[in-house]
């Protein structure tokens, strides 16, 4: 299990505080921290901002097609709710697909449930989730600066 308990994205208005949930999730916990300190997450955008329903990056095509060079991962589903400030992790229709990308709510999103692995939950800087711009894809979107786990 990580050791990891926070995450910080450091966004262009602000940062923004996750808090890691290894118990739900130890293998996309280490993923995220693992990238995060190795600054893969460093200048890539949210490529798909819903008003509503969710922030979107980790690809770091910028394209919503990218991943990283490690393996994709074993789906670590839970019974955790999809609510605001929650982090998930994105994928294709394979449930073991996850690999760096990510979504961060908006809002509910319980339709998701049991579907999608939770590994995290906005703890502080939410409102620097919610100033981000719009758009599937932004025209010109937010990015992460700088990513670090602790």
């Amino acid at each position: 299990m990580t050791d990891f308990t926070t995450l910080t994205f450091t966004l262009e208005t602000g940062d923004v505080t996750i808090r890691l949930r290894p118990d739900l999730a130890p293998g996309h916990v280490e993923r995220i921290a693992t990238l995060a300190n190795d600054g893969f997450y460093d200048g890539v955008v949210f490529h798909r901002v819903i008003d509503g329903f969710m922030a979107q990056g980790g690809d770091p095509t910028g394209r919503g097609t990218g991943g990283s060079k490690l393996p994709d991962l074993k789906a670590e589903f839970s019974r955790e709710p999809h609510v605001r400030g929650v982090c998930s992790m994105a994928r294709t229709s394979d449930p073991n697909s996850a690999n760096s990308q990510f979504f961060i709510c908006f809002d509910d999103a319980r339709f998701l449930d049991g579907q999608y692995t939770v590994w995290g939950e906005v703890t502080e800087g939410m409102e620097h989730v919610d100033a981000l711009p719009k758009g599937e894809p932004p025209r010109s979107p937010g990015k992460i600066v700088k990513a670090r786990a602790e």
